[in-house]
């Protein structure tokens, strides 16, 4: 790989940045909020999947390894470009740049299987359901990561051994296929068309016509069941996990369409200032972003995924949960009636702490119109103080130490 090209008299390296001191700082800063907002949000996905990973099911796996992909891309690659848009040129030259273009393919390559296997299992469940949900789940899927990462893998060490190479991009702050070698020789030309033909056109093609079905057998199915006015909460999660699941497909797709778009245009041309380095750097830029799309989208459509990330916040943060008010009303006879009004620390509990049979036992204090409350939970213990209703004049007042045995809880 040539270092250096003449202009002018002039050697300029290829691993010189070619943009203005200020606009490589600005590249360095947009690709660290990259970083920072994909860290936070697929580190999130991560922790809530792994505290439900009993829970899952096999096609949740495929969701995870595109977490996994966009984590690590993140972490291992994007910081090497922060430092050189920072120093305003490539850091390690050859070196490293094999080691970015290597990386950033392998994961590139991931991401868009990855998607394309979701989108295919979707299409294959929500039209042939009876035919292919079992055999989709659980080995099966983990079989499918796994192949994803081999395929992508081997298909991004051919330059290694010859069938092109890894090159810094026009702009010099990247490092990226060389999609100019379709002129210097037939391996390099095999290896380009075939990059684009079958690892980028087919997936598309793939994600594209299986959202489309998906998206339209879930319409008609709704429309026939509005037409017979039946309600399904079945109907209203599907549609959810269409939406959710699409939005992704979607994502991916715009975000690096334009990059596509203009490096299918570089191949074809031999002149090497047909296009200024700017017009490579946005591309570029906005196919980083497709990294920071997947975790607002699962907040958004997904319950489950709220429903955790709540009970995380509560379990590392409980004062966020505020406190909640339980009224034990007493029935006793010919008496008016005590409400007991309990304040108690909310958490991320389930319901079945709070069942009536737990609140049963009743023990009085001897403090000023204080009452206890025991219940089998340690944790529910609260200081009850008792508040007196409506009572009507014909009534008469009649104080019970005691708490009747049919005590009702009612809890608001």
């Amino acid at each position: 790989m040539p270092l250096d090209s003449c202009d002018d008299n002039r050697s300029v390296s290829v691993f010189t940045s070619k943009l203005s001191p200020a606009a490589d700082i600005c590249v360095g800063l947009a690709i660290l909020s990259v970083v920072v907002l994909s860290v936070l949000g697929n580190g999130l996905v991560l922790v809530i999947c792994y505290r439900r990973r009993k829970k899952m099911v096999g096609s949740e796996l495929l969701c995870v390894n595109l977490a996994v992909v966009d984590f690590l891309c993140c972490i291992c690659f994007y910081p090497l470009s922060i430092l050189s848009s920072f120093h305003h040129a490539w850091l390690g030259e050859n070196v490293t740049c094999v080691y970015y273009g290597l990386g950033c393919y392998i994961f590139g390559l991931c991401s868009m299987f990855t998607i394309a296997a979701i989108s295919i299992i979707r299409y294959l469940k929500t039209c042939n359901s009876l035919v292919y949900a079992v055999w989709l789940e659980g080995a099966n899927v983990r079989i499918a990561c796994c192949s994803i990462w081999l395929v992508a893998t081997v298909w991004s060490s051919f330059p290694l051994f010859g069938w092109g190479e890894y090159v810094p991009e026009p702009y010099g702050l990247s490092c990226t296929i060389a999609w100019r070698g379709y002129h210097t020789s037939a391996k390099d030309a095999f290896y380009v068309i075939c990059s684009f033909a079958c690892f980028t056109l087919v997936p598309v093609l793939l994600i594209v016509v299986s959202q489309c079905q998906i998206l339209c057998k879930v319409s008609r199915f709704s429309s026939s069941l509005s037409a017979r006015g039946i309600r399904n909460n079945l109907r209203h999660t599907e549609k959810r996990l269409s939406m959710m699941f699409f939005c992704i497909s979607l994502g991916f797709v715009i975000a690096w369409a334009p990059y596509a778009v203009v490096s299918f245009l570089y191949i074809f041309h031999k002149e090497h200032r047909y296009m200024a380095p700017e017009g490579f750097v946005f591309p570029a830029l906005f196919a980083k972003s497709s990294h920071i799309y997947n975790p607002f989208i699962y907040f958004y459509f997904n319950k489950t995924f709220q429903r955790e990330f709540r009970c995380l916040l509560l379990s590392l943060c409980p004062k966020l949960g505020g406190n909640r008010v339980g009224v034990h009303m007493t029935v006793a006879h010919q008496a008016p009636y005590p409400i007991h009004i309990q304040l108690q620390e909310r958490g991320c509990v389930q319901k079945k702490n709070f069942s009536l049979s737990q609140d049963r036992t009743h023990s009085k204090s001897k403090s000023k119109g204080r009452v206890t409350h025991r219940s089998s939970n340690p944790v529910l213990d609260r200081e009850v103080y008792t508040c007196w209703g409506s009572m009507s004049k014909n009534m008469p007042i009649i104080v019970h130490n005691k708490p009747a045995k049919d005590s009702l809880p009612v809890c608001i």
